[in-house]
């Protein structure tokens, strides 16, 4: 679904006080008598994209100027999830857009329900809106712009070709950049491999093993304690077991109360079962105690000083510091460390070998571009000969007969993201004019001519849903104007198309005819936008052909153009 705009509110612009345009899908067309404000209409449509706000348009009286306009979007499509990125809301497929400009200057826009930056209107308007008018020529005028709309009218034969170029362009520029980065660092990736080289050196020296460092604190611990743990050893296996070689008369040791007690109750467990179960309770106690008391006497005799040994441990626990202080916590962290600076150093060593295959990646790369940018340099211009002639034919049935468009290509001094070229739309007034930028070659109602021409050329292959005329007509009549008119229908067919004309012959190919209407209420005007129907439409052609409303000649010159504009359109 192509988005389009359903309904524009107007408040406080120009002569406009309030008004309502109710827009249809195809071709609408607004009329009206001079000074009744059709041009603040096309004005309010610019603010509402992101046009210059001018304090000067806001209606004498008023504070500010409001436009708040309603788009019929494909909630699935690109302009909702441009929307949808900056915050705004999609309700139900429409999207409101509003712009307030004040009498001091200060301009708000909100999208979507949200407050934006302006720019980010004009940014959207990129997908939705071209506007067209004496002083707005604004998106075909842009060179990419016009390099796309030329892709796109090439079709098919430009596809296949344009994707391999950009395919090998991202390939070609991703190589470029790694060649830049791998040259231009040479010196600090050296000096980075000297570091690790130096780092790995020291652990390959040293060879610690994971855990080793808590190992050796332990074993410090023990050997700078050995006379504290042999002594406590003793004492205490001399409390649970005694002393058999010690001629001294000791307190009892503990195997021996445990005896007592397990001796005292065994007498009489026969009477209670609780009490047998303490029985077996101290039973286990006893062989537990003899147990601990052996392995205390094993440790206090393993235990002695060893002055020489905890010197090398010491020796040892200092290489280790050394070697946690710089690269890592511990020495499973430092052997981690020096596994990745490994991986790295190989990396850093094999730069000289993935430069060469980078170059050479790199060359191939660059005659793949300059192939295929020679073939879409062919195709677009073959392309641009034909689009050239179609608008110059176009023109000539629009009163400029004399002008001529024409397609500049230059090549770029680089390859760019699609190709060498740098197109621009030129034309020359008259024969003897050498063709100029189109801003440039043609005044400002020519120019609406002009871009309605190549619109009309450009008509499905373009994607921009809206389009808006003023002036388009301007300098022209008779048939020529017809001849707009019925290539302003030939546009609707394909995006809707609002025109602001004065024009009868135009007017009459409109599928939706909007009158704006003043009325002198003092020294205050005020403007309204109604909805013609067909009888309506033929008093307006009338007024507009012969100056009067019930003129019975006008009137039924009036329906003949639109049968005549019927008639051509079905």
């Amino acid at each position: 679904m192509r988005p389009r705009v359903e309904e524009v509110r107007i408040q406080g612009l120009g002569v406009i006080d309030e008004a309502v345009l109710v827009l249809s899908p195809g071709f609408t067309v607004l009329t009206g008598e001079t000074g009744a404000g059709k041009t603040m209409v096309v004005t309010g449509l610019g603010l509402l994209f992101g046009g210059r706000a001018d304090p000067a348009r806001v209606r004498p009286g008023s504070d500010k100027a409001t436009v708040e306009g309603t788009l019929v979007v494909d909630p699935a499509g690109r302009v909702a999830q441009q929307v949808q990125d900056v915050g705004g809301e999609i309700e139900d497929g429409e999207l409101i857009i509003s712009r307030t400009v004040s009498a001091e200057g200060r301009s708000r826009a909100w999208l979507g329900g949200r407050t934006v930056p302006v720019g980010t209107l004009t940014y959207l308007a990129e997908d939705l809106v071209a506007v067209h008018g004496q002083m707005d020529q604004q998106r075909l005028l842009q060179p990419g712009r016009q390099r796309a709309a030329l892709d796109r009218y090439a079709g098919e034969d430009l596809v296949k070709p344009l994707r391999a170029y950009e395919h090998a362009y991202k390939r070609h520029k991703q190589v470029a950049d790694q060649l830049t980065e791998l040259t231009a660092r040479a010196r600090e990736r050296a000096q980075e491999a000297d570091l690790l080289k130096f780092g790995l050196d020291e652990v390959e020296k040293a060879d610690p093993k994971p855990g080793e460092d808590a190992e050796l604190r332990e074993e410090v611990d023990r050997l700078s304690h050995a006379d504290s743990l042999r002594n406590a050893a003793e004492t205490a296996h001399r409390a649970l077991l005694g002393d058999p070689m010690s001629g001294e008369q000791v307190m009892q040791d503990a195997i021996a109360l445990v005896g007592q007690a397990r001796t005292a109750v065994e007498a009489v467990r026969e009477f209670d079962p609780v009490l047998a179960g303490l029985a077996d309770r101290l039973a286990e106690a006893g062989y537990l105690i003899s147990d601990v008391a052996t392995e205390l006497a094993a440790y206090a005799e393993s235990v002695e000083a060893d002055p020489v040994r905890l010197a090398v441990v010491q020796e040892r626990q200092a290489v280790l510091a050394h070697l946690v202080r710089k690269y890592g916590e511990d020495t499973g962290v430092v052997l981690a460390w020096a596994a990745q600076a490994a991986q790295r150093v190989t990396e850093l060593e094999g730069d000289d070998e993935r430069i060469g295959d980078l170059t050479r990646e790199h060359e191939e790369l660059t005659g793949r571009l300059t192939e295929l940018a020679a073939e879409l340099t062919r195709i677009r211009a073959a392309a641009a000969e034909r689009f050239g002639q179609a608008v110059t034919e176009e023109l000539t049935a629009l009163a400029m007969p004399h002008a001529r468009v024409v397609v500049g290509m230059t090549a770029a001094a680089d390859f760019g993201p699609h190709g060498v070229d740098e197109v621009e739309l030129r034309m020359s007034p008259h024969p003897a004019s050498p063709p100029l930028p189109l801003n440039k070659g043609a005044s400002g109602g020519e120019l609406s001519r002009v871009m309605l021409a190549i619109e009309v050329v450009f008509a499905g292959a373009d994607p921009v849903p809206t389009f808006v005329f003023d002036e388009v007509d301007a300098g022209v009549g008779g048939k020529a104007a017809v001849e707009i008119g019925r290539r302003l229908a030939r546009l609707a067919r394909t995006a809707q198309v609002i025109v602001v004309t004065h024009l009868p012959q135009v007017a009459a190919f409109a599928d939706q005819h909007l009158v704006v209407e003043k009325a002198g209420d003092g020294s205050v005007v005020r403007s309204g936008v109604v909805a013609l129907d067909k009888d309506g439409r033929a008093r307006e052609l009338s007024r507009m052909l012969a100056g009067l409303e019930d003129s019975e000649l006008g009137r039924a010159h009036a329906e003949e153009l639109l049968s005549i504009a019927a008639a051509d359109k079905a």
